[in-house]
């Protein structure tokens, strides 16, 4: 069974790799790359899978989901620069690729009684981006 949640932030974000020159930054990210930056209301999915609790009839709570997903990420990325002021964030080139796999660290760890599977991070109506964890890990219990 997979349970999802939905949250929506707000953030501003400059595309921009420092280590490479201005004119390689502005071809690469055209008026993404805008020093002063630019905002965007973020779509965040969540989807853990499990096996339904008997006793509650639930994989994982849906509140402790959203309460999870506010803990690990909303509380940190809402209404932030995310280039700035969001220290899992700090170095990375804020594209939704980058932070959908940021989320995914900050969120898996904090899962109870399911397993994280997806992220999917709409960064507007017509772009999105889907993170299975591929470039994780995998932890090999003793």
């Amino acid at each position: 069974m997979i349970v999802t949640a939905r949250l929506t932030f707000s953030a501003a974000h400059r595309l921009h790799n420092p280590e490479r020159d201005a004119d390689w930054n502005l071809r690469m990210y055209g008026k993404d790359n805008n020093p002063a930056g630019h905002g965007h209301n973020y779509v965040i999915t969540v989807s853990v899978k499990g096996r339904v609790n008997p006793e509650t009839g639930m994989v994982i709570d849906l509140r402790e989901l959203k309460d999870i997903v506010t803990r690990q990420v909303i509380d940190h990325v809402d209404h932030n620069n995310l280039n700035e002021n969001v220290e899992f964030l700090r170095g990375i080139i804020p594209t939704a690729e980058n932070m959908a796999r940021a989320f995914w660290r900050q969120i898996a760890p904090a899962i109870r009684g399911g397993e994280l599977v997806e992220i999917v991070l709409e960064e507007t109506e017509k772009n999105s981006v889907v993170y299975r964890g591929e470039d994780e890990i995998p932890t090999t219990e003793s």
